[in-house]
């Protein structure tokens, strides 16, 4: 039985032999299983929506467990808050707590947006720039989860 890494985020270490293009080192994947068969693929980022990837095709059949034990496993994206105060260049600070959104680019590096309060919304609402700073991969591993509940608007 061939031990493939479990559905989630991952950043390629190594290319996939054979698909060196399609999934090369230093590349953001995300391993699924297809519903139909159980299968387990890799695929790299399709559009980007709201500081999320969605994905699409090709996707890349798995088989071999050596190449997935060379995977670096990455904190889904999503909403969490930072473990300590942040400087920024030229001045300016995030203050420890503050609410993030994670996001990554295409090499997998982890990219932080700050929520903002908007004080002339009319609604009360956090707002997410479409701009981010890049991370360090101690503060990738170091962010807390801070759900936040999904609404979808009524029809």
């Amino acid at each position: 039985m061939v031990n493939l890494p479990e559905p989630g985020l991952y950043r390629t270490t190594k290319a996939y032999p054979g698909h060196e293009q399609a999934l090369p080192a230093g590349a953001l994947v995300y391993v699924g299983k297809r519903e139909r068969d159980g299968a387990t693929f890799a695929v790299r980022p399709g559009e980007n929506r709201k500081n999320r990837w969605y994905w699409g095709e090709p996707t890349t059949l798995l088989r071999s467990a050596s190449w997935g034990e060379t995977l670096m496993r990455l904190p889904a994206e999503g909403f969490y808050t930072i473990p300590r105060e942040i400087a920024l260049e030229g001045g300016g600070r995030w203050l420890e707590n503050a609410i993030v959104q994670l996001g990554y680019n295409g090499e997998g590096r982890g990219i932080l947006f700050i929520g903002e309060d908007h004080e002339d919304e009319a609604r009360n609402v956090l707002a997410f720039s479409d701009r981010g700073m890049l991370i360090e991969d101690a503060l990738l591993v170091a962010l807390r989860p801070a759900p936040i509940l999904p609404v979808r608007k009524m029809s």
